[in-house]
Protein backbone atom coordinates (compact mmCIF):
# COMPACT_ATOMS: atom_id res chain seq x y z
CA UNK A 1 0.00 0.00 0.00
CA UNK A 2 1.41 3.35 -1.02
CA UNK A 3 1.87 5.84 1.77
CA UNK A 4 2.19 9.52 2.32
CA UNK A 5 5.66 10.65 1.16
CA UNK A 6 6.43 11.78 4.71
CA UNK A 7 6.00 8.23 6.02
CA UNK A 8 6.92 6.23 2.93
CA UNK A 9 10.35 5.05 4.10
CA UNK A 10 9.59 4.60 7.78
CA UNK A 11 9.77 0.98 8.83
CA UNK A 12 6.75 -0.13 10.81
CA UNK A 13 4.30 2.61 9.73
CA UNK A 14 1.81 -0.03 8.51
CA UNK A 15 1.93 -1.68 11.94
CA UNK A 16 1.09 1.66 13.56
CA UNK A 17 -1.85 2.05 11.20
CA UNK A 18 -3.07 -1.44 12.13
CA UNK A 19 -2.80 -0.62 15.84
CA UNK A 20 -4.77 2.59 15.33
CA UNK A 21 -7.39 0.73 13.28
CA UNK A 22 -7.85 -1.73 16.15
CA UNK A 23 -8.52 1.15 18.54
CA UNK A 24 -10.96 2.71 16.08
CA UNK A 25 -12.70 -0.63 15.64
CA UNK A 26 -13.85 -0.63 19.25
CA UNK A 27 -16.40 2.05 18.37
CA UNK A 28 -18.11 0.32 15.43
CA UNK A 29 -20.69 -2.36 16.14
CA UNK A 30 -20.84 -3.52 12.50
CA UNK A 31 -17.93 -4.90 10.53
CA UNK A 32 -18.56 -2.97 7.31
CA UNK A 33 -18.27 0.60 8.72
CA UNK A 34 -15.41 -0.62 10.94
CA UNK A 35 -13.50 -1.75 7.85
CA UNK A 36 -14.35 1.41 5.94
CA UNK A 37 -13.18 3.68 8.78
CA UNK A 38 -9.80 1.93 8.84
CA UNK A 39 -9.55 2.18 5.05
CA UNK A 40 -10.54 5.86 5.22
CA UNK A 41 -7.64 6.65 7.57
CA UNK A 42 -5.26 4.64 5.39
CA UNK A 43 -6.52 6.51 2.34
CA UNK A 44 -5.99 9.86 4.03
CA UNK A 45 -2.35 8.88 4.55
CA UNK A 46 -1.93 7.60 0.99
CA UNK A 47 -0.61 9.37 -2.09
CA UNK A 48 -3.94 9.85 -3.90
CA UNK A 49 -4.14 13.21 -5.65
CA UNK A 50 -7.24 14.43 -3.82
CA UNK A 51 -8.56 12.83 -0.68
CA UNK A 52 -12.23 13.18 -1.55
CA UNK A 53 -14.99 10.57 -1.54
CA UNK A 54 -14.42 9.36 -5.08
CA UNK A 55 -10.67 8.91 -4.88
CA UNK A 56 -10.71 7.37 -1.40
CA UNK A 57 -13.41 4.95 -2.57
CA UNK A 58 -11.42 4.02 -5.69
CA UNK A 59 -8.31 3.46 -3.60
CA UNK A 60 -10.31 1.10 -1.38
CA UNK A 61 -11.44 -0.85 -4.46
CA UNK A 62 -14.96 0.58 -4.78
CA UNK A 63 -16.38 1.71 -8.12
CA UNK A 64 -18.61 4.31 -6.48
CA UNK A 65 -18.27 6.56 -3.39
CA UNK A 66 -21.50 5.33 -1.79
CA UNK A 67 -19.74 3.36 0.93
CA UNK A 68 -17.62 6.36 1.92
CA UNK A 69 -20.70 8.58 1.90
CA UNK A 70 -22.54 6.10 4.11
CA UNK A 71 -19.62 6.05 6.57
CA UNK A 72 -19.61 9.83 6.88
CA UNK A 73 -23.36 10.30 6.84
CA UNK A 74 -25.66 7.47 7.88
CA UNK A 75 -23.57 4.69 9.46
CA UNK A 76 -24.12 4.06 13.17
CA UNK A 77 -21.09 5.37 15.04
CA UNK A 78 -20.18 8.28 17.28
CA UNK A 79 -17.53 10.74 16.12
CA UNK A 80 -17.25 11.95 19.72
CA UNK A 81 -16.44 8.48 21.05
CA UNK A 82 -13.82 8.08 18.32
CA UNK A 83 -12.49 11.53 19.22
CA UNK A 84 -12.11 10.50 22.87
CA UNK A 85 -10.13 7.45 21.75
CA UNK A 86 -7.96 9.76 19.65
CA UNK A 87 -7.23 11.98 22.66
CA UNK A 88 -6.07 8.98 24.69
CA UNK A 89 -4.01 7.55 21.82
CA UNK A 90 -2.29 10.85 21.00
CA UNK A 91 -1.51 11.61 24.62
CA UNK A 92 0.09 8.20 25.13
CA UNK A 93 2.32 8.85 22.12
CA UNK A 94 3.15 12.49 22.87
CA UNK A 95 2.97 12.73 26.67
CA UNK A 96 5.49 15.24 28.01
CA UNK A 97 5.51 16.91 31.45
CA UNK A 98 6.64 20.12 29.71
CA UNK A 99 3.94 19.79 27.02
CA UNK A 100 1.74 22.67 25.86
CA UNK A 101 -1.92 22.60 24.86
CA UNK A 102 -2.64 25.06 22.04
CA UNK A 103 -6.09 26.38 21.11
CA UNK A 104 -6.65 27.87 17.67
CA UNK A 105 -9.05 27.92 14.75
CA UNK A 106 -8.72 27.47 11.01
CA UNK A 107 -10.99 28.23 8.07
CA UNK A 108 -12.31 25.95 5.34
CA UNK A 109 -13.21 27.93 2.21
CA UNK A 110 -16.58 26.91 0.79
CA UNK A 111 -19.00 27.86 -1.96
CA UNK A 112 -22.73 28.20 -1.37
CA UNK A 113 -24.81 28.45 1.78
CA UNK A 114 -25.75 24.84 2.61
CA UNK A 115 -22.72 23.49 4.48
CA UNK A 116 -23.20 23.55 8.26
CA UNK A 117 -21.94 26.80 9.78
CA UNK A 118 -20.80 28.31 6.48
CA UNK A 119 -20.93 32.09 6.08
CA UNK A 120 -19.01 35.28 5.52
CA UNK A 121 -16.54 35.24 8.40
CA UNK A 122 -12.87 35.83 9.04
CA UNK A 123 -10.61 33.01 7.91
CA UNK A 124 -7.08 32.96 9.27
CA UNK A 125 -6.23 30.60 6.42
CA UNK A 126 -7.12 33.26 3.84
CA UNK A 127 -6.21 36.22 6.07
CA UNK A 128 -9.50 37.97 5.29
CA UNK A 129 -13.28 37.60 5.45
CA UNK A 130 -14.40 34.79 3.17
CA UNK A 131 -17.31 32.43 2.69
CA UNK A 132 -16.10 29.59 4.87
CA UNK A 133 -16.59 27.22 7.75
CA UNK A 134 -14.44 27.69 10.84
CA UNK A 135 -13.26 24.89 13.07
CA UNK A 136 -11.84 25.36 16.56
CA UNK A 137 -9.07 22.90 17.44
CA UNK A 138 -6.94 21.76 20.35
CA UNK A 139 -3.35 20.65 19.77
CA UNK A 140 -0.81 19.04 22.05
CA UNK A 141 2.83 20.03 21.49
CA UNK A 142 5.68 18.32 23.30
CA UNK A 143 9.31 17.43 22.83
CA UNK A 144 8.39 14.19 21.05
CA UNK A 145 5.98 15.73 18.56
CA UNK A 146 2.67 17.49 18.11
CA UNK A 147 -0.83 16.66 16.89
CA UNK A 148 -4.37 18.00 16.81
CA UNK A 149 -6.40 16.10 19.39
CA UNK A 150 -9.85 17.71 19.40
CA UNK A 151 -12.11 19.71 17.10
CA UNK A 152 -15.49 21.37 16.89
CA UNK A 153 -17.27 23.29 14.17
CA UNK A 154 -18.03 26.92 15.04
CA UNK A 155 -21.73 27.71 14.58
CA UNK A 156 -22.37 31.43 13.89
CA UNK A 157 -25.33 33.15 15.56
CA UNK A 158 -27.39 33.34 12.38
CA UNK A 159 -27.09 29.58 11.95
CA UNK A 160 -27.87 28.86 15.59
CA UNK A 161 -31.09 30.88 15.37
CA UNK A 162 -32.34 29.45 12.05
CA UNK A 163 -34.36 26.22 12.57
CA UNK A 164 -34.72 25.49 8.85
CA UNK A 165 -31.00 25.68 8.13
CA UNK A 166 -30.24 23.68 11.28
CA UNK A 167 -32.59 20.90 10.23
CA UNK A 168 -31.25 20.80 6.66
CA UNK A 169 -27.66 20.52 7.91
CA UNK A 170 -28.48 18.03 10.67
CA UNK A 171 -27.36 20.24 13.54
CA UNK A 172 -28.31 18.53 16.83
CA UNK A 173 -30.89 20.24 19.02
CA UNK A 174 -28.46 20.55 21.92
CA UNK A 175 -25.93 22.56 19.91
CA UNK A 176 -26.34 26.28 20.66
CA UNK A 177 -24.28 29.31 19.73
CA UNK A 178 -21.00 29.46 21.63
CA UNK A 179 -18.05 31.78 21.20
CA UNK A 180 -14.69 30.34 20.25
CA UNK A 181 -13.29 30.76 23.79
CA UNK A 182 -16.28 28.80 25.17
CA UNK A 183 -15.67 26.03 22.63
CA UNK A 184 -11.99 25.98 23.62
CA UNK A 185 -12.94 25.74 27.31
CA UNK A 186 -15.07 22.70 26.55
CA UNK A 187 -12.23 21.00 24.68
CA UNK A 188 -9.74 21.70 27.46
CA UNK A 189 -12.20 20.32 30.00
CA UNK A 190 -12.63 17.14 27.94
CA UNK A 191 -8.87 16.75 27.65
CA UNK A 192 -8.47 16.98 31.43
CA UNK A 193 -11.23 14.41 32.00
CA UNK A 194 -9.53 12.05 29.56
CA UNK A 195 -6.23 12.28 31.45
CA UNK A 196 -4.32 14.80 29.34
CA UNK A 197 -1.83 16.79 31.39
CA UNK A 198 0.13 19.78 30.14
CA UNK A 199 2.43 22.28 31.78
CA UNK A 200 0.87 25.21 29.93
CA UNK A 201 -1.96 26.38 27.69
CA UNK A 202 -1.40 28.95 24.96
CA UNK A 203 -3.47 30.62 22.28
CA UNK A 204 -3.87 33.81 20.29
CA UNK A 205 -5.71 36.99 21.25
CA UNK A 206 -9.13 35.51 20.42
CA UNK A 207 -8.68 33.56 23.66
CA UNK A 208 -6.27 35.79 25.59
CA UNK A 209 -8.53 38.81 25.41
CA UNK A 210 -11.42 36.86 26.93
CA UNK A 211 -11.36 37.31 30.74
CA UNK A 212 -13.70 34.35 31.31
CA UNK A 213 -11.34 32.08 29.38
CA UNK A 214 -8.38 33.17 31.48
CA UNK A 215 -10.40 32.67 34.68
CA UNK A 216 -11.39 29.16 33.60
CA UNK A 217 -7.72 28.23 33.29
CA UNK A 218 -6.87 29.74 36.66
CA UNK A 219 -9.75 27.90 38.32
CA UNK A 220 -8.52 24.65 36.77
CA UNK A 221 -4.99 25.29 38.10
CA UNK A 222 -3.66 25.50 34.55
CA UNK A 223 -0.75 27.90 33.87
CA UNK A 224 -1.04 29.85 30.62
CA UNK A 225 0.69 32.16 28.17
CA UNK A 226 -1.96 33.90 26.05
CA UNK A 227 -1.55 36.54 23.37
CA UNK A 228 -3.57 39.72 23.87
CA UNK A 229 -4.24 42.79 21.75
CA UNK A 230 -2.41 46.06 22.30
CA UNK A 231 -5.48 47.59 23.94
CA UNK A 232 -5.71 44.99 26.70
CA UNK A 233 -5.52 46.73 30.10
CA UNK A 234 -3.78 45.79 33.32
CA UNK A 235 -4.10 47.27 36.77
CA UNK A 236 -0.97 49.14 37.81
CA UNK A 237 -1.56 50.31 41.34
CA UNK A 238 -5.00 51.93 41.20
CA UNK A 239 -4.88 52.72 37.47
CA UNK A 240 -5.60 50.58 34.41
CA UNK A 241 -3.03 50.91 31.64
CA UNK A 242 -2.88 49.49 28.11
CA UNK A 243 -0.25 46.82 27.57
CA UNK A 244 1.26 48.69 24.62
CA UNK A 245 1.76 51.73 26.88
CA UNK A 246 3.42 49.53 29.49
CA UNK A 247 5.68 48.06 26.81
CA UNK A 248 6.69 51.56 25.70
CA UNK A 249 8.06 52.18 29.20
CA UNK A 250 10.32 49.12 29.23
CA UNK A 251 13.92 50.35 29.72
CA UNK A 252 16.47 49.42 27.03
CA UNK A 253 18.40 47.12 29.38
CA UNK A 254 15.32 44.98 30.10
CA UNK A 255 15.17 43.45 26.62
CA UNK A 256 16.66 39.99 26.02
CA UNK A 257 17.25 38.25 22.71
CA UNK A 258 15.93 34.69 22.47
CA UNK A 259 14.49 32.25 19.97
CA UNK A 260 10.79 31.40 20.13
CA UNK A 261 11.55 28.01 18.57
CA UNK A 262 12.57 26.63 15.22
CA UNK A 263 10.78 27.75 12.07
CA UNK A 264 11.01 26.78 8.42
CA UNK A 265 14.05 29.05 8.05
CA UNK A 266 15.70 28.27 11.39
CA UNK A 267 15.26 29.74 14.89
CA UNK A 268 12.70 32.54 15.28
CA UNK A 269 14.77 35.25 16.98
CA UNK A 270 13.07 38.16 18.75
CA UNK A 271 13.73 40.58 21.58
CA UNK A 272 11.70 39.87 24.72
CA UNK A 273 10.85 41.73 27.92
CA UNK A 274 8.89 40.44 30.89
CA UNK A 275 7.36 42.40 33.79
CA UNK A 276 5.66 40.97 36.87
CA UNK A 277 2.34 42.57 37.81
CA UNK A 278 0.58 42.36 41.15
CA UNK A 279 1.50 40.20 44.15
CA UNK A 280 2.20 36.49 44.19
CA UNK A 281 -1.08 34.79 45.11
CA UNK A 282 -1.78 32.20 47.81
CA UNK A 283 -0.72 29.27 45.63
CA UNK A 284 2.53 30.93 44.62
CA UNK A 285 1.44 32.13 41.17
CA UNK A 286 2.49 35.35 39.48
CA UNK A 287 0.98 37.41 36.64
CA UNK A 288 3.39 38.68 33.97
CA UNK A 289 3.23 40.81 30.87
CA UNK A 290 5.49 39.33 28.21
CA UNK A 291 6.38 41.54 25.22
CA UNK A 292 7.90 40.34 21.96
CA UNK A 293 9.70 42.88 19.76
CA UNK A 294 10.80 42.38 16.17
CA UNK A 295 14.59 42.63 15.92
CA UNK A 296 14.55 44.91 12.86
CA UNK A 297 11.20 46.66 13.35
CA UNK A 298 11.14 47.79 16.96
CA UNK A 299 7.60 49.14 16.60
CA UNK A 300 6.29 45.68 15.67
CA UNK A 301 5.36 44.05 18.96
CA UNK A 302 3.21 41.28 20.36
CA UNK A 303 1.87 41.02 23.91
CA UNK A 304 1.11 38.07 26.18
CA UNK A 305 -0.53 37.71 29.57
CA UNK A 306 1.11 34.90 31.52
CA UNK A 307 0.15 33.33 34.83
CA UNK A 308 1.89 30.47 36.58
CA UNK A 309 4.37 29.55 39.33
CA UNK A 310 6.30 32.64 40.44
CA UNK A 311 9.68 30.94 40.00
CA UNK A 312 9.09 30.34 36.27
CA UNK A 313 12.14 31.56 34.27
CA UNK A 314 11.45 34.13 31.59
CA UNK A 315 12.86 31.78 28.95
CA UNK A 316 10.15 29.27 29.81
CA UNK A 317 7.50 31.90 29.08
CA UNK A 318 9.21 32.56 25.74
CA UNK A 319 9.24 28.82 24.98
CA UNK A 320 5.52 28.54 25.61
CA UNK A 321 4.72 31.64 23.56
CA UNK A 322 6.65 30.09 20.69
CA UNK A 323 4.80 26.78 21.03
CA UNK A 324 1.71 28.40 19.53
CA UNK A 325 3.31 28.06 16.10
CA UNK A 326 3.10 24.27 16.53
CA UNK A 327 -0.61 24.41 15.75
CA UNK A 328 0.09 26.14 12.43
CA UNK A 329 2.42 23.28 11.54
CA UNK A 330 -0.32 20.84 12.53
CA UNK A 331 -2.85 22.57 10.29
CA UNK A 332 -0.41 22.63 7.40
CA UNK A 333 0.41 18.95 7.78
CA UNK A 334 -3.22 17.92 8.34
CA UNK A 335 -4.34 19.76 5.20
CA UNK A 336 -1.33 18.82 3.11
CA UNK A 337 -0.88 15.18 4.16
CA UNK A 338 -4.14 14.04 5.80
CA UNK A 339 -6.94 15.55 3.72
CA UNK A 340 -8.30 17.74 6.51
CA UNK A 341 -9.81 20.29 4.10
CA UNK A 342 -10.70 18.00 1.20
CA UNK A 343 -14.08 16.81 2.44
CA UNK A 344 -17.26 16.98 0.37
CA UNK A 345 -19.83 16.76 3.15
CA UNK A 346 -22.32 19.44 4.14
CA UNK A 347 -23.83 18.12 7.35
CA UNK A 348 -22.77 18.71 10.94
CA UNK A 349 -22.29 14.96 11.45
CA UNK A 350 -20.34 14.56 8.20
CA UNK A 351 -17.93 17.39 9.08
CA UNK A 352 -17.15 15.99 12.52
CA UNK A 353 -16.74 12.45 11.20
CA UNK A 354 -14.36 13.40 8.40
CA UNK A 355 -12.33 15.78 10.54
CA UNK A 356 -12.06 13.26 13.38
CA UNK A 357 -10.72 10.57 11.04
CA UNK A 358 -8.33 13.11 9.50
CA UNK A 359 -6.99 13.92 12.98
CA UNK A 360 -6.50 10.19 13.53
CA UNK A 361 -4.37 10.11 10.39
CA UNK A 362 -2.35 13.06 11.68
CA UNK A 363 -1.83 11.37 15.06
CA UNK A 364 -0.65 8.18 13.36
CA UNK A 365 1.79 10.26 11.34
CA UNK A 366 3.11 11.81 14.57
CA UNK A 367 3.49 8.34 16.12
CA UNK A 368 5.41 7.10 13.09
CA UNK A 369 7.74 10.09 13.29
CA UNK A 370 8.41 9.29 16.95
CA UNK A 371 9.32 5.70 16.04
CA UNK A 372 11.58 6.91 13.24
CA UNK A 373 13.34 9.38 15.53
CA UNK A 374 13.88 6.63 18.11
CA UNK A 375 15.33 4.36 15.45
CA UNK A 376 17.75 7.05 14.28
CA UNK A 377 18.91 7.65 17.85
CA UNK A 378 19.47 3.95 18.46
CA UNK A 379 21.38 3.69 15.21
CA UNK A 380 23.48 6.75 16.00
CA UNK A 381 22.01 8.75 13.12
CA UNK A 382 20.86 12.38 13.09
Amino acid sequence: MASNPVAADVEGWAAELDAAAALLGRHFARSEPRRRAAEYVRGLLSDVDRKNGWQLAERAGDARPYGVQHLLGRADWSADDVRDELVRYAHRKLADPAGVLVVDETGFLKKGTKSAGVGRQYSGTAGRVENCQVGVFLAFAGRRGRALIDRTLYLPKDWAADPDRREAAGIPEGVAFATKPRLAEAMLGRARRLGVTAAWVTGDAVYGNDPAFRRSLEQAGQPYVLAVQAGQRLWVGFVQRRVDALAADVPPGAWHRASAGAGAKGPRWFDWAVEAHGPVDDRGWQLWLLVRRHRDKSGERAFYLCRGPADTPWRELVRVAGARWAVEECFERAKGDCGLDEYEVRSWVGWHRHVTLSLWALAVLAAVRIKAAGGRKKGGGG
